[in-house]
């Protein structure tokens, strides 16, 4: 990372990730019960308004940021003067340095995706999939696959403690955990962790992303736009999902949960290390003698 690399000028917006209601159960009983929240951040950029995300808050700037990356609105950092978030209007403001070229048609087409909360992207974006090229080179072995998978187990997060939000990390190739956020929708979450990457010069070619949510078509596109060629999570993929990944290469790894895992795509650049996993289980056999 560089430390005097350029940064907009950011607000620092806090807000509340839970909201406390009140259940009866089947007895009658009342309890106090944690619900996450669920507000709106409508994004003006230049003014104009873009578009309304559904969010838990958690890091509203970020997001922002992410979200206009990925939807390759914008392309460089430099363009960006200021991201400023004001809840009490729930809007954020971002003012750029000349403005973005043909916005009107290039936000025209919109897919909705099967993102939780009902993500979105812009038609044109997979277009760009056929220029997206993942480094070959990048390796991940087995035992850092089940180092995070349980670094993500005992993570303290939102959904243990009130549920219904999608976590999304991003990792080195060593097991190092790098940024870790929660959403209501993984859409996102993953935004979100691009948004740090760019503040923070992360690059992604030899970085492992790891979501809670289904493998989609914008999860692999929005992760390969990052440069990331490993992508794993603890639920499954769809075809379009698995179809994108094979096009741009990327390493997909679903049903990860804790030995076990299913390579879809990409296996060329797992190492898999028998004797390791011979280990863990002759040492599961002497725990449970």
């Amino acid at each position: 990372m560089n430390e005097h690399r350029y940064r907009p000028l950011l607000s620092q917006a806090s807000a509340s990730l839970t909201h406390e209601v009140t259940a009866i159960d089947e007895r009658g009983r009342r309890s106090v019960l944690h619900i996450p929240a669920e507000r709106p951040l409508t994004v003006y950029v230049d003014k104009r308004e873009l578009v309304t995300l559904m969010t838990l808050g958690g890091a509203p700037e970020a997001l922002t940021l992410g979200y206009l990356r990925n939807q390759r609105l914008i392309r460089s950092l430099d363009e960006v003067v200021s991201i400023q978030v004001d809840w009490s209007v729930d809007a954020v403001a971002v003012v750029t340095r000349k403005g973005i070229t043909g916005v009107e048609e290039r936000t025209a087409k919109k897919v909705v995706t099967t993102g939780c909360g009902q993500g979105s992207i812009f038609g044109g974006l997979m277009d760009e999939v056929d220029s997206i090229s993942l480094p070959d080179e990048a390796r991940l072995t087995q035992s850092v696959v089940y180092r995070i998978v349980e670094t993500i187990r005992t993570q303290q997060s939102v959904y243990k403690q009130a549920g219904s939000v999608h976590g999304c990390a991003l990792f080195s190739n060593t097991g190092e955990l790098l940024y870790f956020v929660e959403d209501v929708g993984r859409h996102n979450a993953v935004d979100a962790i691009a948004g740090l990457m760019w503040l923070d010069g992360v690059e992604g070619g030899d970085k492992v992303f790891y979501t809670t949510g289904r493998l989609t078509s914008e999860m692999v596109i929005k992760g390969a736009q990052m440069g990331i060629p490993f992508l794993l999570s603890r639920s499954g993929t769809t075809q379009m999902g698995h179809m994108v990944a094979e096009k741009v290469g990327m390493s997909l790894l679903a049903r990860c949960s804790g030995r076990h895992f299913l390579l879809l795509t990409g296996a060329e650049r797992l190492v898999f290390e028998p004797d390791f996993l011979d280990a863990l289980e002759a040492e599961r056999q002497r725990h449970y003698a």
